[in-house]
């Protein structure tokens, strides 16, 4: 899993806890053009809302697909539908233009050094880490399914480092990305009674949302096809399959009437308090495409939960 430079920044709007709501919903907007490298300087304060908003955008994306599967099974087609639109809007445009703004795209060596470095703090330090907390609290089905990760993280840095060595070098054959085995999660309670293990939980999986979202990236941008074909395949790995379980442990997928309100609140945030607050700062600092960027997020984000509330309202007698 890859994080952003400011590794410790792992408090936003979604990442509070569990039950904090998820924002993002339906554009209704054309589709991003793809990120190019951003060479202006940006803001230090606008630079950390972005990369928090992006967490967020990523952390929708990939909890928006399990809501989509849950609907799925309760024979709500229209839902399912809905929540499969938007979870694509929220990486296809959301994500994208922010990380076009940040300047997140340069090229297939320098991506690959970022994976690297994520999935060796990942291996080496966060998932032990957490294994340790939640096997002390006897949440040894968490503790297990950490120290699981941390080896597969693990096989992926060795992966990304072979991979840096035949984009420098010219030499060699990028290795061929791990299969995923992909983890249905329905509706179900938490596997876990710790609360540290529930705030690691919530840690793990925005990680793993956000590594998904930037390798789709990395892969859309690559220069070498092998590169790209690698960067695909973890990123399925991180949201088929390790979000995916840590989801399961923490019973994070509910009804689809709680994912609906759930989606709602989450949705009302960004658009009433998260992004006015990021535009208005931006553009005090003088960054008026993000403060344009923020400000029209906060506008799709207001219809997007009046689109949710809709779905939610048909359901309710």
């Amino acid at each position: 899993m890859v994080r952003f430079s400011a590794r410790a920044f792992i408090t936003s709007a979604f990442a509070i806890a569990l039950s904090t709501p998820i924002g993002g919903a339906l554009a209704t907007t054309a589709p991003a053009q793809p990120p190019t490298e951003k060479t202006g300087e940006l803001n230090p304060q606008t630079r950390k809302d972005l990369e928090q908003s992006m967490r967020g955008e990523a952390f929708a994306n990939a909890s928006y697909l399990l809501y989509a599967a849950q609907a799925g099974r309760e024979n709500l087609p229209s839902v399912a539908r809905l929540f499969e639109r938007t979870a694509e809007v929220e990486f296809g445009e959301h994500f994208k233009e922010e990380a076009g703004l940040s300047g997140l795209v340069r090229g297939d060596a320098e991506h690959l050094r970022d994976a690297i470095k994520g999935e060796t703090d990942e291996s080496q330090k966060m998932y032990p880490g957490f294994a340790d907390q939640a096997r002390a609290a006897d949440d040894t089905e968490a503790a297990d399914r950490f120290a699981e990760i941390a080896r597969d993280e693990g096989t992926h840095a060795q992966a990304f480092e072979t991979a840096l060595r035949v984009v420098e070098s010219g030499k060699g054959t990028v290795p061929a990305p791990p299969r995923v085995k992909p983890e249905e999660v329905p509706q179900g309670p938490p596997a876990v009674s710790a609360e540290q293990t529930k705030r690691d939980l919530d840690t793990a999986m925005h990680g793993e949302a956000l590594a998904h979202a930037r390798y789709r990236l990395y892969a859309e941008n690559a220069k070498d096809p092998a590169v790209a074909h690698l960067f695909r395949g973890n990123a399925d790995v991180e949201r088929r399959e390790h979000f995916a379980e840590e989801a399961k442990l923490a019973g994070f997928v509910g009804t689809t009437s709680d994912n609906l309100k759930k989606a709602i609140a989450g949705e009302r945030y960004e658009s009433q308090t998260m992004y006015p607050t990021f535009a208005k700062r931006a553009a005090a600092a003088g960054d008026t495409e993000a403060a344009e960027r923020f400000s029209h997020n906060a506008e799709d984000e207001a219809a997007h939960a009046l689109a949710f509330q809709r779905a939610l309202d048909r359901l309710q007698p």
